[in-house]
């Protein structure tokens, strides 16, 4: 009798576990999701801002280095030809190798743009900062059923790894379309196998890499939240987009008020 009690309270633990490790695991791919949806939004506002506010940029560049030139031959000052000869190198300066890659490779390799160029494909770069409210929601359902995180042996997780690399590929672009299709093909393909009441050494084995998991992720989080684009989109985290536009007319005023006073200054 009381070897019976003892396993049925060894069962009943190692239920009580079980139960723990799909909530650890629940909780690991919304907090997942959360960061890759991040991660896409800081990616796609540092491209999009150098391409929309790029020119800006250096047109700004150009008129303060045309200032400094046109206030250093009224003056003939030493200090301002200094200044004048600084403003120049800063519009021409020699390019690092980084600088050479800028805009073409990023921490998984070339940008899609420059992947397309070396294949001859087509490509359509992303639009937006965020993607729409419904490629958002069909993503975060495909990301919670085939997270490879799910994966219970090696050959299932390579299955999902290489189906969730699809997923946020075309998510990254905000493909709605795609996206559906993949859904689709998700709920065609080979259902996975039933879970099994894993012995308890496995199941704490589990919940330790889950919380090694977390660890790795909340530090990629909080790098992307320090870094400069992370840190403008948090300045409008309901709309990014629109960050953007406020950027772009606050630009074009500078340029304006440059262009008017060096106008000024040459005549």
């Amino acid at each position: 009798m009381a070897d019976e009690q003892a396993a049925a309270a060894q069962d009943e633990a190692t239920r009580r576990l079980a139960k723990a490790v799909l909530a650890a695991e629940q909780a690991l791919i919304e907090f997942e999701i959360a960061v890759e949806t991040f991660r896409v939004e800081v990616d796609n506002f540092s491209r999009l801002h150098h391409q929309r506010l790029g020119p800006m940029y250096a047109r700004l560049d150009e008129l303060d280095a045309q200032i400094a030139e046109a206030v250093a031959a009224r003056t003939g000052d030493p200090a301002d030809i200094r200044k004048a000869r600084e403003a120049r190198a800063s519009v021409l300066p020699m390019p690092e190798v980084e600088e050479l890659f800028h805009g073409w490779m990023g921490s998984d390799g070339l940008f899609p743009e420059a992947q397309a160029m070396l294949t001859e494909q087509s490509v359509r770069p992303p639009q937006k900062v965020r993607p729409s409210e419904e490629a958002r929601k069909v993503y975060r359902d495909l990301v919670r059923k085939a997270h490879p995180d799910l994966a219970r042996d090696d050959a299932e997780r390579a299955r999902r790894d290489a189906f969730i690399a699809r997923v946020n590929a075309a998510y990254a672009q905000g493909d709605e379309a795609v996206l559906r299709e993949l859904a689709r093909e998700w709920e065609a393909g080979p259902v996975p196998v039933e879970e099994r009441l894993s012995e308890s050494e496995e199941l704490y084995a589990r919940l330790e890499w889950l919380a090694e998991r977390k660890e790795l992720l909340a530090a990629m989080a909080a790098e992307l939240e320090e870094s400069a684009i992370g840190a403008m989109i948090k300045m409008a985290p309901e709309d990014p987009d629109a960050l953007l536009e406020e950027i772009a007319e606050k630009l074009l005023a500078d340029v304006a008020e440059r262009e008017t006073y060096l106008a000024q200054l040459v005549r």
